[in-house]
Parts: C-alpha cells; sequence; structure tokens
C-alpha cells in the first residue's frame, strides 16, 4: 500500500513544480528577449537502507527554448534586437559576465548603458559609461554606441563604445535562475563580429501563450489524477484493517 501512496505523492509534488515552471514562462510573456524553459518528469529509484523498492518521479528542466521572439518595431534610440543568433554581454548581479537577448537598452543617472532592469551592458573594456548629458546616442549594427554631447556640434558624434556581442552554441548555453545565459563550462564567450543589431526594435518573448496554458492543464489534471490516488490509497488501507479486525 505505501509503494502506491509514496508513487502518488511524489508525483503529485513534481506535478506541482512543472506546473510553477510553465506558470513561469506565461508570467513572462510580455518580457522582452525571454526564453521559455521546458519541464520534464522521469522516475527515478530511490536507493537507501534495505532492498531498493521505491520508485519517485523527479521534475527537471532539461533546457530552454532557443527560438527568437518576434521583432517589434519601437523607433526608440536605446532598443536594439539581435538579428539571427547571439547575445548581449551585461554585468550579472554578482559581477560576472553574462548573456541576454533584451535590447531595450537605457542610461542610468551616472552614464552607465544598463538594461531595463538595470545590469550593466558590456563592451570591450568592460561595461559601457557615456559622457553625461547627451543631446543624441547612436547604436550602430555593429553595436558601437555613438554619441553627441549636449552643446556640441550636430556633427560632433563620438564613438564611446562597443556592445560585446558573443554568439555561442546554444548547446554551451544554460540559464541561472537570474534569467541570465552563461555558458556552461564557466568560460566567457568571444565577441563575435558577425552578430549584428537592428535599431529601434526589441525581440518579444518566445513564450507561446496557448501551449503553456495546454501543458498547464495537462499537468493539473494529473495531479488531480494522484491525488485520487493517494485517497484512493486510504480508502483501502482503512478496508484492509477492518477486514483484519473481523479476522482476528
Amino acid at each position: 500500500m505505501d509503494h502506491l501512496l509514496y508513487i502518488a505523492m511524489s508525483g503529485a509534488k513534481e506535478n506541482m513544480n512543472g506546473i510553477a515552471v510553465r506558470a513561469n514562462n506565461l508570467a513572462n510573456t510580455g518580457t522582452v528577449g525571454f526564453k521559455a524553459d521546458f519541464e520534464q518528469a522521469r522516475a527515478m529509484q530511490a536507493f537507501g537502507e534495505g532492498l531498493p523498492t521505491r520508485v519517485f518521479s523527479l521534475t527537471e528542466r532539461p533546457g530552454q527554448n532557443f527560438d527568437a521572439g518576434a521583432i517589434i518595431m519601437t523607433e526608440r534610440e536605446l532598443d536594439v534586437a539581435i538579428q539571427g543568433e547571439g547575445w548581449l554581454a551585461v554585468q550579472a548581479p554578482d559581477g560576472n559576465e553574462a548573456y541576454t537577448r533584451a535590447g531595450n537598452l537605457q542610461i542610468n543617472a551616472f552614464g552607465m548603458l544598463e538594461t531595463a532592469n538595470g545590469l550593466a551592458v558590456m563592451g570591450d573594456d568592460g561595461p559601457i559609461q557615456l559622457p553625461i548629458p547627451l543631446a543624441k546616442v547612436e547604436i550602430a549594427q555593429d553595436g558601437t554606441v555613438s554619441v553627441l554631447p549636449q552643446g556640441a556640434p550636430a556633427n560632433g558624434m563620438v564613438a564611446a563604445g562597443r556592445i560585446k556581442l558573443v554568439r555561442p552554441l546554444n548547446s554551451e548555453m544554460e540559464k541561472g535562475n537570474d534569467g541570465l545565459f552563461r555558458r556552461k563550462d564557466g568560460q566567457l564567450a568571444e565577441a563575435d563580429i558577425n552578430v549584428s543589431l537592428l535599431k529601434g526594435a526589441t525581440e518579444t518573448s518566445n513564450v507561446n501563450a496557448v501551449g503553456e496554458m495546454t501543458y498547464m492543464i495537462s499537468l493539473q489534471r494529473q495531479f488531480e489524477l494522484q491525488v485520487k490516488m493517494m485517497k484512493s490509497a486510504e480508502e483501502m488501507d482503512q478496508q484492509q484493517n477492518q477486514l483484519l479486525r473481523i479476522t482476528g
């Protein structure tokens, strides 16, 4: 009886974990550059004292959907979208380099070029800092950031840095809990001059909202089935106890 209860209990728990992954995807439908997570469950043998007679389910996040999202034209001078494969290099909260496709950039009060959630954009020699105040900013196809300081003549545009653009293989990348991507081997990706930007545009999330809702409904039904199995195990246990009392 405990075999049935254990399997149903672990299955219900992992169904909830799977729902959490799908719900996170759904919540990021409108997040610029977001890559949807996959989830899968598989049977695992439980080892311990005695014979290995228990099996439990385990939900995994085997990878991400690296398909590009749709390109939305914004005409905003600090918005950029990567054309084809590639990543923008940013400084993660831990100070190390990480990668993202979110190209809705901004300039903070100190002149640092950063993402919408405050991560510094990396250049060839570290985070890119621009001289402020500025009259105009332009980001070229190769990532070169040119600025026109306030008070300067109209033809006084100067290059202030170049965004580090990389293109490692998708199979080499993994997603962290902070939503940023890094190489699996922990090494920094090399700048790739073949990566190009489309200015005045952003890449939307690649989440398929209808598909995620379908997955969530399926997982919820599986969860309900696991709960029914636990209830059945309880009823069978009660009937077994009644039979033992009668025969005793």
